[in-house]
């Protein structure tokens, strides 16, 4: 029987195989050899060896975007498994009702990030403007300046996200050996010490997928960054220049690059350039991680 399966074996891989190549790997081989070259259409492309990276990276819009991408990544990275985790901690107490609230804590991970973006473009131009009115006499908008405009998304980000994360470490915590807890409780161990000492370090792998999850989806940002702010915001002087994209995150910026201004081969190289930045960053975390459960 198991020679049989091992000999049909390629037979049933093959349409999902040949799904792949032609879905991913054949554009991105394109997609790559396309960065170098100056095209409309994929007919009429003409090499320019390194010319559109050497235009992306003089190009202060662009560098302002990778810049503020990485700091977003690292503040949600950060904001994301905090919120997660204690939510979690939380959820996995005995506490009445706690369904009802795993339901509420994930229900913005249900909203598209479009409509989510607009929902809290309301709150923060609205009703967030005459809280602040009221209060203060200042009617200026939270999303009017660029820094609290940056800091809007990522309070958006957050409240949509948590709710994700936090339901993959309940199924973490959930699956802690009750017989170890007991032991911790019968050595008179507090909470915190049981926190620490025995929970963290048994859900290790549980932490390295939501960090991984976290790194990815705050890189690809781009649909609360679009419907929330469309990456207005004003820079005075950045590499000499004035900006006006303050809140343009990175693949919003490769969006309007290649559609709105319809520079297609710019768009391409910083996309491959996107595509090795975050590579890069996911091999080095998911390394970095492994090796940290290893010494839990």
């Amino acid at each position: 029987m198991e020679k049989a399966i091992k000999r049909y074996l390629p037979i049933f891989v093959l349409p999902t195989l040949a799904a792949f190549i032609i879905g991913f790997i054949a554009p991105f081989i394109m997609g790559v050899g396309l960065s170098f070259c100056e095209f409309t259409t994929v007919k009429d492309a003409k090499f320019v060896g390194i010319s559109n990276y050497v235009s992306m990276f003089k190009e202060p819009g662009f560098v302002w975007s990778t810049l503020i991408t990485i700091l977003f990544v690292v503040f949600n990275m950060i904001l994301v498994n905090l919120v997660g985790f204690l939510l979690a901690l939380l959820c996995t107490s005995k506490l009445k009702g706690i369904g009802f609230f795993r339901a509420s804590y994930f229900l913005p991970n249900l909203i598209g990030g479009i409509v989510l973006g607009y929902i809290w473009q309301f709150v923060f131009n609205n009703v967030l403007t005459q809280i602040t009115m009221k209060l203060t006499g200042n009617q200026n908008s939270v999303l009017s300046t660029t820094k609290t405009a940056f800091m809007a998304i990522i309070i958006v980000y957050v409240w949509q996200y948590a709710g994700y994360i936090m339901l993959i470490y309940i199924t973490g915590l959930t699956q802690v050996p009750k017989d170890v807890l007991e032991a911790s409780q019968i050595d008179g161990d507090s909470r915190i010490a049981t926190l620490f000492k025995i929970k963290i370090p048994m859900i290790a792998s549980t932490i390295t997928i939501c960090t991984f999850l976290t790194l990815t989806s705050a890189f690809k940002q781009f649909d609360v960054n679009m419907a929330l702010t469309n990456g207005t915001g004003s820079v005075a002087d950045f590499m000499g220049q004035y900006l006006t994209n303050g809140t343009q995150m990175l693949a919003l910026n490769i969006y309007n690059t290649a559609i709105s201004k319809n520079s297609y081969a710019l768009g391409q190289a910083k996309a491959v350039f996107f595509f090795v930045i975050l590579a890069c960053v996911s091999l080095i975390q998911v390394r970095i991680s492994n090796k940290k459960e290893v010494e839990m």
